[in-house]
């Protein structure tokens, strides 16, 4: 039996349509639900567009289990943060423990912790004049950026010439390469 997939994102969702596309032929999971904390977030336009049901919540809805009901009437099993920009409730984390994966625009330890997603994160990485940087694929824990890393992927950089937006556009790459299957062979 498949298991049940929920996409947490806050913006964009291209990793969710990545991942969206990928299990369309997976034997081992489907994506059931996107999650946002987000009205306006272009996910939710990707969510209709593949027929995903979607759920846009407070946080209230997070910190009081309106979200964990939601999950549990969609039968999640497995959750994937893709740009989600809020801290997961310990009351979710809790519920399910290590279902709950993250992936984030850096080499962590490096370039993690609050404030650090997105531009932010390429913005540091230029401004260390870094030879590399990629993704890191972890567990969510209580602490932002701080669970088990699953795995890791890197591009080397070119000091001289990077921008914030080269940086985001090798980096993003790898996400929509390897996240997809890392959340399969863990399922």
């Amino acid at each position: 039996m498949k298991t049940n997939i929920a996409i947490f994102a806050s913006g964009g969702g291209s990793n969710a349509e990545k991942i969206i596309e990928y299990f369309k032929t997976s034997s081992k999971g489907v994506v059931a639900l996107i999650v946002t904390n987000n009205p306006t977030a272009f996910v939710i336009e990707r969510a209709k567009n593949h027929g995903i049901p979607y759920c846009v919540h407070s946080k209230e809805d997070a910190e009081n289990g309106k979200l964990l009901e939601v999950l549990e009437n969609h039968v999640i099993g497995f959750i994937a943060l893709a740009g989600y920009l809020k801290k997961v409730p310990d009351s979710l984390i809790a519920s399910y423990p290590k279902k709950i994966i993250n992936i984030h625009p850096a080499l962590l330890p490096k370039f993690g912790g609050m404030g650090m997603y997105g531009m932010n994160v390429h913005k540091a990485v230029v401004a260390a004049k870094e030879n590399k940087s990629g993704i890191t694929i972890h567990y969510v824990n209580e602490n932002y950026d701080e669970g088990s890393i699953i795995e890791q992927h890197q591009c080397l950089l070119s000091v001289n010439v990077m921008t914030p937006e080269s940086v985001q556009e090798r980096v993003l790459a790898l996400e929509h390469r390897y996240f997809a299957p890392c959340i399969e062979r863990l399922l």
